[in-house]
């Protein structure tokens, strides 16, 4: 029985283990930037059609997710395009799916990209960053709308 649930997890991880295959050449589809050069930033949208999008930042990646006609070149129609949306945990810095993790919303960190939300794949882990470092709120993908973004960006 041990073996058998041992079995069982190790194929559960396997299934749900994401990876950042990015290399020293890969440009940002938003910002234009080298994505290697801020690891604990960087987050990625996989298309149904296998090609790999990345981001220098999740505040980046959600700007392409509410407005893919902006970069009409990339051929993205419409949410069913997408496979896998993903950000890097800033606590463990590996891939988490973006729209299960938690976001903190004004804090004194920033990104490449300026003022961002820190991603976390802990809710309680967000909580706390956000305490340490000034955070104003902890938010899910869903919560979050393009004026924020627009905000972040300074747009607003």
């Amino acid at each position: 029985m041990k073996k058998i649930l041992f079995a069982a997890a190790i194929t559960t991880s396997m299934l749900f283990s994401y990876t950042m295959d990015y290399d020293k050449d890969t440009i940002s589809i938003v910002r234009k930037m080298k994505v290697y050069e801020n690891p604990k930033w960087v987050s990625k949208i996989e298309l149904t059609n296998g090609k790999k999008l990345f981001f220098v930042s999740p505040k980046s990646m959600i700007e392409f997710y509410h407005q893919p006609g902006k970069w009409f070149d990339i051929g993205v129609k419409s949410e069913a395009d997408f496979k896998d949306i993903l950000v890097t945990d800033y606590k463990s810095l590996k891939p988490i799916d973006a729209k299960g993790a938690f976001y903190v919303y004004g804090s004194s960190h920033t990104s490449p990209a300026g003022d961002d939300l820190v991603p976390f794949a802990n809710y309680e882990e967000a909580k706390k960053f956000a305490a340490s470092y000034n955070g104003k709120r902890v938010l899910s993908f869903k919560e979050i709308k393009e004026a924020l973004i627009n905000l972040l960006n300074g747009r607003i």
